[in-house]
């Protein structure tokens, strides 16, 4: 059920007696057999954001994915019927990957009308039924209905595209819980014009939605980003959130953003006025529904001064709504223990002219440049706790959010190794 908590600043942590106020430990992202087990009890197990409806529009529309957290590559596409369906990407002659161009560990995407294997030409149809067997009479007893590809469980909220690798699993609108009721209504499907980001970031993959998933280090990280007059003050005040919520995989945090546009011009930089534009997005707010009232789930706390909304969507999607009115997802791809692929998604209503154009831009650019300054920090970071040197770390009230993150994984694998041991 959603815990809706409102306590006086510097207490948050408190009011989820469940998370405990004692320092974490942080094994959790440097011990290789902790790293297998969370592939199994989360990765194999959990509802896995994979892509947009907007990536389909078409009949044949397809792309695929590599999942190396799950040993496994997915092709999603959408069928005559309009149904999107998501499929392991593997013939079924002689386990040849299906799709794919000049190189076979790489993602591709395109339009078909029915998928053919390089090896043998082997043929199934949009919906994976097996069509054609080059010279089927030499086989013995092939019965084609047996041999359709194999399907993955596959579930759009939003229009956002997620698979399941557990046929157990229970749907994902019960999944989303009450965070996927309260944001219904957003208008995403107006939100087509995309800059996308992706880099291999070597650290575990829980430590940079932790870097994201507090702002208590942004004064202090981000300081040259803002005029110097700013960065000061932001120094000396430091960082309080509006409202932080937890529902149990998911969780989310509200925070202040005046910033778009600034109560004084002089608190950014001469190209963010030129562009009215800037690190919370093109200030001029696009004339669409769904923006005005905003769904029930975002500025949960009614705050005047609220900037944005990100919620942290078990296990590594997050999806940050701002204030003037786009959004932005993260997600995090284990690869090893000690590196995953960050992908970056920004999604603005299409411009109009050449203005709103370079304000888009002028928003990811300098989106990039924040989002380094944090990967900077990582792999610093993931090599020290690989030292083993430290294992517990102090969390403040500004960090619960990750105190959550870090007890869920380990009551994730808990589980696993209990039902395992059983």
């Amino acid at each position: 059920m959603p815990h809706f908590a409102k306590p006086a600043a510097g207490s948050w942590t408190e009011s989820f007696p469940q998370l405990g106020t004692e320092p974490v430990d942080y094994t959790d992202s440097t011990d290789p057999q902790f790293y297998e087990d969370e592939r199994v009890a989360i990765f194999k197990r959990t509802w896995l954001l994979v892509g947009r409806v907007e990536q389909v529009p078409k009949t044949g529309g397809y792309f695929t994915r590599e999942l190396k957290a799950a040993d496994t590559s997915l092709i999603i596409v959408k069928g005559a019927d309009g149904t999107i369906r998501a499929f392991h990407n593997v013939c079924r002659h002689r386990g040849n990957k299906l799709v794919w161009n000049d190189f076979p560990q790489e993602e591709t995407s395109g339009t078909c009308r029915q998928f053919t294997c390089k090896y043998h030409a082997w043929r199934y149809s949009l919906e994976g039924e097996l069509t054609f067997v080059q010279q089927e009479g030499e086989f013995f007893d092939l019965d084609k209905s047996n041999y359709g590809l194999k399907d993955v469980r596959c579930e759009v909220w939003e229009g956002f595209i997620f698979v399941n690798l557990d046929p157990e699993a229970v749907s994902l609108e019960e999944y989303l819980g009450d965070y996927g009721q309260s944001l219904k209504g957003y208008p995403f499907h107006e939100m087509t014009e995309v800059y996308s980001y992706r880099s291999d970031i070597a650290s575990n993959w829980k430590l940079f939605i932790d870097a994201f998933a507090e702002f208590y280090h942004a004064p202090v990280l981000h300081q040259k980003q803002a005029t110097k007059d700013e960065a000061d003050k932001l120094i000396g005040y430091g960082f309080e959130a509006l409202h932080y919520e937890l529902q149990t995989p998911h969780s989310m945090i509200s925070s202040w953003g005046g910033m778009s546009p600034p109560k004084d011009l002089n608190m950014v930089k001469p190209i963010e006025r030129v562009l009215r534009s800037g690190l919370f997005g093109p200030w001029d707010r696009p004339d669409i529904e769904g923006l005005d009232p905003l769904p029930r789930g975002i500025n949960p706390a009614g705050a005047k001064p609220w900037g944005i909304d990100e919620f942290e969507i078990f296990p590594n999607f997050s999806l940050l709504f701002w204030a003037p009115g786009w959004y932005l997802t993260y997600q995090y791809w284990p690869t090893e223990v000690g590196r995953h692929t960050f992908e970056a998604n920004l999604y603005f209503v299409p411009p109009k002219n050449t203005r709103e154009r370079l304000a888009q831009e002028l928003a990811a650019v300098t989106f990039k440049e924040y989002a380094l300054q944090d990967a900077n920090t990582l792999e610093a970071t993931q090599s020290m706790l690989a030292t083993g040197t430290v294992t517990d770390f102090p969390l403040c009230d500004q960090e619960v959010l990750l105190r959550h993150l870090h007890k869920t994984v380990k009551d994730y694998v808990k589980e696993y190794r209990d039902g395992s041991a059983n």
